[in-house]
């Protein structure tokens, strides 16, 4: 910090005052950002009445857990988060291997229709889940997947997006270390274990959070696929705590449903918070080439 104040006193007149503008534009945008959260946070501890009412306050009158205890006990909250870490567990291991496999092929391999296939993969990525839904419910029912972990999984085990992330990261790779590791034994395995996932680290590290973090929030097929609360998922079982209640209801007990998404979204804050530094570093390496 103190080597910033030095820089700083060494500007002249109009750079401090274009760093200063720089530095409260920030702060506006980091404060316009954060306070729906806050305000989400501080709501958990309000009784329904006091959200309600017409008085505005920053901090809350009391902290109380309650809402908390309800949101537990309104809905199997627990059973949703367990369904939700065993389906994005198994989803982000599944899109991990086939992306970096696929990402190696069309970074590094030669074979006819490589270019077609990879524009392919690139045009799957503007197509909204929403216009393939059908299908995909359509064969779920035929073989009888609905409201089962294979019609919850396996139609979601390849991402077009985290394959053309790791593609460009592979692509600014200099050819050179693949075939030093060629020369030292390595086969197309080795190469990706000891030279791609290395040095494509952030890359790695900051497709994966983003595919984590889509995994977690994945609302639309996990609503539409899921039937009981058995595989029902976090995303989809916040809007089953909101439907619980009827009529006014819903917004005396906002507080409760409130409670329930804090609940849901500490995981996917504490993994952003540790791997943060990579999210940066990982899109700018893939945006390389």
């Amino acid at each position: 910090m103190s080597k910033k104040i030095k820089a700083f006193r060494g500007y002249t007149r109009k750079e401090k005052i274009l760093y200063s503008l720089k530095t409260l534009g920030g702060l506006t945008v980091t404060l316009i950002m954060l306070f729906p959260l806050y305000w989400m946070l501080v709501t958990t501890f309000r009784p329904g009445i006091i959200v309600l009412s017409k008085e505005f306050s920053l901090l809350p009158e009391k902290l109380s857990l309650k809402n908390y205890a309800e949101a537990l006990k309104r809905v199997p909250l627990l059973r949703y988060i367990l369904n939700t870490v065993f389906a994005t567990a198994l989803g982000l291991f599944f899109k991990i291997g086939s992306g970096i496999l696929a990402a190696y092929s069309f970074a590094c391999g030669r074979f006819p229709g490589r270019d077609i296939l990879f524009y392919l993969i690139l045009g799957a990525m503007m197509v909204p889940h929403q216009v393939t839904f059908v299908p995909l419910y359509v064969l779920c029912s035929r073989l009888g997947w609905i409201d089962t972990f294979p019609g919850l999984l396996l139609p979601g085990l390849v991402d077009a997006h985290f394959i053309f992330m790791l593609r460009q990261s592979f692509k600014s790779v200099d050819s050179s270390y693949l075939d030093a590791g060629k020369m030292d034994g390595l086969g197309t395995l080795g190469a990706i274990w000891y030279v791609m996932i290395p040095m494509c680290r952030s890359t790695l590290i900051a497709a994966g959070l983003t595919t984590f973090i889509g995994e977690w929030n994945s609302y639309f097929w996990p609503k539409i696929i899921t039937q009981t609360d058995r595989i029902r998922t976090v995303a989809a079982g916040l809007v089953y705590l909101k439907e619980s209640y009827t009529g006014m209801e819903i917004w005396q007990n906002m507080n409760v449903t409130m409670a329930g998404a804090v609940i849901t979204l500490i995981p996917a804050i504490l993994l952003f918070f540790l791997f943060q530094k990579y999210m940066l570093t990982g899109y700018s390496k893939a945006s390389m080439k």
